[in-house]
């Protein structure tokens, strides 16, 4: 992986290299026609200096796309008031002190300049916001060609047949002594259902539907475990359908959870969820009994960890560089932190 990103970084330089050649060529073979016309240059030095002044204006100008695409209106603005400005003043101290034209202005010569600098300057932007276009496009096409490659991964690990096995027995074990709660259980699982197989083909959900889902399953998994359980949650209300997130992210770590909550011998088992909105992220966190020796069969299960290492391939697909997760043991307890960046 880093010789291949030596790689790219050695072919980036290489196309910059060219690419540079290439603009002061097009400048020098242009003043040469020029020159055979019948233009005559006052000061070759400065028509030199003109063809790197522009190559620098056009990599300042790619400089400005970024800031463009990262940054407010009235920041982009005022970083290429300071760019424009800052090549003006480098371009007077040129002329007069190392080409010695002591008597040449600054606002005269800024003024002859400047249409030659906004050119290079609009060419290097649309360079980059084109340059930004295309990869932002190329990214998209790998996404969805991943989402579809990993929908099938998905659903199975939400779908584990050793998740309906478990639920399918409690319900038959409690339909014998507690018939009356059997109808409010079933009512819950085809929803937890349904939302894992529509939902989770989705690119992003609306947090409210992924919060209403998680509620469901935290109320599932409290009738099923009863009096053993000890749930704190303290979830954020979203109302805000513009806040999205990535589907059946968050599930996958209530339910390893639960999971490993119940492979202790504590007689009480305690599970703590939270999820509050804060800066522009989502920041989630889980803590649960846990035992490492009775988790330790567990974690040898060819199957085990598939929902999680799938939960991990998708928030780098969609999240890249967005997100923060934190997972450690200690004390007979298990934390996870995840830090996700709102998208609207």
């Amino acid at each position: 992986m880093e010789s291949l990103r030596h790689i790219i970084r050695a072919n980036k330089l290489l196309f910059h290299f060219a690419f540079s050649l290439t603009v002061i060529g097009c400048l020098l073979l242009g003043m040469f026609l020029l020159h055979l016309s019948g233009f005559r240059f006052h000061d070759l030095r400065s028509a030199f200096t003109d063809c790197f002044f522009f190559l620098l204006c056009i990599y300042v100008g790619r400089w400005l796309g970024v800031q463009y695409l990262q940054s407010k209106l009235a920041v982009f603005i005022s970083y290429s008031l300071v760019a424009t400005g800052g090549l003006a003043i480098l371009k007077w101290v040129l002329v007069r002190y190392v080409f010695n034209h002591s008597r040449a202005g600054f606002l005269e010569l800024t003024r002859d300049v400047m249409p030659f600098f906004l050119v290079g300057l609009v060419i290097g932007i649309l360079l980059k916001l084109i340059r930004a276009s295309i990869q932002k496009e190329l990214n998209e096409a790998h996404l969805q060609s991943e989402q579809r490659a990993m929908e099938f991964d998905l659903l199975q690990s939400q779908l584990s047949p050793h998740f309906l096995f478990n639920t399918l027995n409690n319900l038959y074990g409690i339909s014998i002594e507690q018939h009356e709660r059997i109808p409010p259980l079933l009512l819950k699982l085809s929803h937890l259902l349904r939302y894992s197989v529509y939902g989770g083909k989705k690119q992003m959900v609306p947090l409210a539907e992924e919060l209403n889902y998680i509620k469901t399953y935290i109320e599932f998994e409290q009738i099923r475990i009863s009096d053993r359980l000890v749930l704190k949650t303290n979830i954020a209300q979203i109302t805000d359908s513009a806040i999205k997130i990535a589907p059946m992210v968050l599930i996958v770590f209530i339910e390893n959870a639960f999971k490993h909550a119940k492979n202790t011998i504590a007689q009480k088992i305690y599970i703590a969820v939270d999820l509050q909105l804060a800066y522009g992220y989502i920041n989630f966190s889980v803590v649960n009994s846990y035992s490492d020796e009775f988790n330790q069969d567990q974690a040898k299960d060819e199957h085990s960890g598939i929902g999680l290492a799938n939960t991990l391939k998708r928030l780098n697909l969609l999240y890249g560089n967005s997100y923060e997760l934190k997972q450690h043991s200690g004390n007979d307890v298990y934390h996870v932190q995840l830090k996700l960046k709102i998208i609207e």
